[in-house]
């Protein structure tokens, strides 16, 4: 893996895997604690409309993909406080449209030849520098508003009633998280590809929860444990020729499955202990 960091797109992409990981580290732990995973997924395949979009009016790709998603963002999160009740099917309607404008979009553009595997499985290893500028951008502003709005978003993530009492403006910080999630999803989709974003969003938070005693301590362990299968799916990767994104989320699974070993171990061990 060192003798690989001599290569300029290796190096670029051991920057943009550790930049991800700070951003789900962050915004996925907002995502577990407050139970948004499928809204979460919405966004992301949503995403693929920007995406079509970008190619068909020839913008850049995260200028079209970040504001198709920020727009379908705000859309499901105005669904999700005004008719929870049917929040999951318009949602799933929201995702299904996102996917089908992307497609229909990428089909209608002139000479058409974008590599889809690399926006549905990612494509880190091409990522340029100015997109990696545009990554820490990103999370120096999700770092920045969760920092600040730290008590607010503790208090809404696990008491959403008592916020109220304390005054806490919880629809106007709920809409701001959805927002600071669409940002990071485009962003992680550049590791691992809109498919897999979820995946490498939830699992270093849920592995992270069960050590956590804080809000905090589990959004800096999720972003070392998501930094930790980055670098490992990265190297498997490049030893063995395959493609980086399932790389980092194969390794992150297999982590997942031995935090399930580990947590089934001792409580096996508690109850014989109890038993005795």
């Amino acid at each position: 893996m060192i003798e690989a960091l001599q290569f300029e797109f290796m190096q670029n992409a051991l920057i943009a895997g550790l930049l991800a990981s700070v951003i789900c580290g962050v915004m996925g732990t907002m995502v577990v604690v407050n139970r948004i995973v499928f809204l979460s997924g919405g966004i992301a395949h949503a995403a693929f409309g920007g995406i079509g979009l970008a190619f068909f009016f020839g913008w850049p790709y995260l200028v079209g993909t970040i504001g198709f998603s920020v727009i379908a963002a705000l859309v499901m999160a105005i669904v999700t406080l005004k008719a929870k009740h049917r929040a999951d099917t318009i949602i799933g309607v929201i995702w299904a449209i996102g996917m089908a404008i992307g497609i229909l979009l990428l089909d209608l553009t002139p000479g058409y030849n974008v590599d889809l595997m690399s926006y549905l499985f990612g494509s880190i290893l091409t990522v340029p520098d100015s997109d990696i500028w545009m990554m820490v951008a990103v999370a120096a502003v999700i770092f920045g508003v969760v920092t600040y709005f730290y008590n607010d978003y503790l208090a809404l993530s696990y008491d959403e009633e008592f916020a109220q009492i304390r005054g806490v403006r919880v629809n106007t910080l709920y809409v701001l998280m959805i927002v600071m999630l669409a940002l990071g999803v485009v962003m992680i989709i550049q590791v691992v590809g809109l498919i897999l974003v979820i995946a490498l969003m939830t699992i270093p938070p849920y592995i992270a929860e069960k050590y956590s005693k804080s809000l905090v301590s589990m959004m800096v362990l999720s972003s070392v444990l998501s930094a930790l299968f980055t670098v490992i799916g990265l190297w498997l990767s490049y030893v063995f020729n395959l493609t980086s994104g399932a790389s980092i989320i194969i390794v992150a699974g297999v982590g997942f499955l031995i935090s399930l070993g580990v947590e089934q171990l001792m409580a096996s061990g508690l109850v014989k202990s109890v038993q005795e």
